[in-house]
């Protein structure tokens, strides 16, 4: 289980996350954003299975919006760096997080994380992933964990299994009953954590 104050700040923040969701209809139903109190459930899993050890991995979202996935999960990671395609969206990481660190202050709860880096991009080019190496030194193949919102999820599946290394945990948000399978890859439950995050570890 994770620490009590610990775990206090992370429902704190995906409670404040959650209330700012974009979800499948009117003019940005494009976007949906991860329910973040589904997903920390879901971690509190990883936890207790011994698939997520606190401090000790890197984690890798591939479409990661406002870096509400990359902020939540930066407290349990040694470094947490997030990619999204669109600028305009990634713009709001900033005002937000300033706007969560100021709460955060008053509650008083845990202070946000430092280890959080952000980029504007394809994570499927391969340049942004030399870009991302020259600036935090974490190459594709030192991500212990991939994280997407259903995006493009058979076309990172790819990637994880040619360039990612042995054991890496690719994290599917947003599958339910049909779970798909890829060569190179395992599940790790039959069943979605919560209903929702499929979970596949490369062989």
């Amino acid at each position: 289980m994770l620490p009590s104050e610990l775990l206090h700040t992370l429902q704190y923040i995906a409670r404040f996350y959650d209330q700012r969701k974009v979800g499948d209809l009117g003019a940005l139903g494009f976007r949906r954003s991860t329910d973040l109190e589904r997903l920390l459930a879901c971690i509190n899993r990883m936890v207790q299975m011994q698939w997520l050890v606190p401090g000790k991995s890197v984690f890798f979202d591939m479409g990661c919006a406002d870096g509400r996935v990359n902020l939540l999960l930066g407290y349990l990671m040694k470094y947490s760096v997030g990619v999204e395609l669109d600028e305009w969206t990634l713009d709001e990481y900033a005002p937000l997080r300033a706007h969560l660190e100021n709460n955060l202050e008053k509650e008083p709860l845990l202070p946000l994380p430092d280890n959080i880096s952000l980029f504007n991009g394809d994570a499927m080019d391969r340049s942004l992933h030399s870009t991302i190496k020259e600036e935090t030194g974490i190459g594709l193949e030192d991500f212990d964990f991939f994280y997407t919102y259903l995006t493009m999820q058979e076309e990172f599946a790819e990637l994880i299994v040619q360039r990612a290394k042995k054991d890496a945990i690719f994290m599917v948000y947003g599958l339910e009953k049909i779970l798909p399978r890829w060569d190179g890859m395992t599940l790790l439950t039959e069943q979605p954590l919560e209903g929702i995050l499929a979970l596949y570890r490369k062989i």
